[in-house]
């Protein structure tokens, strides 16, 4: 049988326990903390809630955390004042005003920084909003606050990160959402709904439907939605067969390798994925790092394949792996963290401006990983 509850589709056990845990909640008016990997669908989650609650005639207000700097963040949230700030020319409420009597999704919301955690505890305890450069309350929001991390919070409050108090407030109810790799069952289904939506008449090989169920998705539903679109982009005919899946979705059930072998592997993969693949470092081989899905040795693996393009030079190492150029001291930050970083010096010949290759290996990625809502939206977690 079937489930579909609004955009969520899938057989399997784990997406139908998914699926009862969000009727649950969705009658209640409490707070949730969706949990799970990148690309999961914790967003999916989110509108699924928000469409079975008592709240689904008012608006659904999705706020990326991650993706502005923090007086921006703070603005966006609690509106501003005319003149607060160069720019600031009118009056303009927030994102909370504008989920008035609704729900306010806030993605990501373990990259706030303390001073925003700060601001956010303070509406969840009063209800009172302050815009940016008002001098008392600019009104109240009556919102339904839930909120989605791909971080551990747990460690976060550990390492002094995130405020222990906030995390309470955010996590009335925890609702964890199981990577792709845990429900294999539901990729046959979310291939079938994404050929239709494509609207070609094209099948897939039983071959090809094996190797994608073997997987594992790092990158979950997003990853899966971006192999489909490459395969039907370079499948001419009727059918799409395994020559049409990218290399490193080909060679992944290669794990009887030696271990040295297979590391090889792994590396080769995703450096071919980052240099000319679409991929980014953050986007991509953080959170599976973080979900140990990858090693330190892979991780160590890929840094050496681009010391030597760069000959050495960490900071051509940026472009190459798709990160901001203000990244790099968190670039710095995460290698000697984890243990990964490698000495330059035996790389160093020179250092030549790298260029990302603009052979196809996977498709283009949306600004911030986010799907095109008409695919994404209906496809499910």
């Amino acid at each position: 049988m079937r489930h579909q509850n609004a955009q969520l589709l899938g057989t399997s056990a784990r997406l139908r326990e998914l699926l009862e845990e969000i009727e649950r909640v969705s009658s209640s008016d409490a707070k949730v903390l969706i949990t799970g990997e990148s690309g999961a669908g914790k967003e999916l989650v989110a509108r699924a809630i928000h469409s079975g609650s008592p709240r689904v005639r008012e608006p659904f207000v999705p706020i990326n955390c991650a993706g502005m700097p923090e007086t921006l963040l703070e603005s966006e949230l609690f509106g501003h004042v005319k003149g607060s700030f160069t720019g600031a020319y009118r009056d303009k409420p927030g994102k909370l005003q504008a989920a008035h009597r609704g729900t306010i999704f806030l993605d990501e919301v373990g990259e706030m920084s303390l001073r925003m955690q700060a601001l956010l505890l303070r509406f969840l305890e009063t209800g009172e909003i302050q815009s940016v450069g008002a001098h008392g309350s600019s009104g109240i929001a009556n919102v339904r606050v839930i909120a989605a991390t791909n971080r551990n919070l747990a460690d976060r409050v550990s390492a002094g990160e995130f405020r222990e108090d906030l995390l309470y407030r955010l996590r009335v109810i925890h609702i964890h959402v199981p990577p792709l790799r845990e429900r294999r069952e539901d990729v046959p289904v979310l291939i079938e709904h994404l050929l239709k939506r494509s609207k070609r008449a094209i099948a897939i090989s039983d071959e090809a439907m094996q190797v994608l169920q073997r997987y594992r998705w790092p990158g979950n539903v997003r990853e899966l939605q971006n192999v489909v679109e490459q395969a039907l982009w370079f499948a001419e005919r009727d059918m799409i067969d395994v020559g049409h899946l990218p290399r490193g979705v080909r060679t992944a059930g290669e794990s009887l390798l030696p271990t040295r072998e297979r590391r090889r592997q792994v590396a080769d993969d995703l450096y071919d994925a980052l240099v000319s693949g679409g991929y980014s470092f953050w986007e991509h081989i953080h959170p599976i790092f973080l979900s140990r899905d990858i090693t330190r040795h892979d991780v160590r693996e890929l840094i050496v394949r681009g010391l030597r393009t760069t000959h050495g030079n960490y900071r051509a190492l940026l472009r190459l792996f798709g990160i901001p150029h203000h990244d790099y001291k968190r670039f710095h930050n995460f290698l000697m963290t984890h243990g990964c970083k490698v000495d330059y010096r035996a790389f160093r010949q020179g250092t030549p401006e790298p260029a990302r290759v603009p052979r196809v290996l996977l498709p283009p990625l949306r600004p911030s990983g986010l799907a095109p809502v008409e695919v994404a939206d209906s496809v499910g977690v």
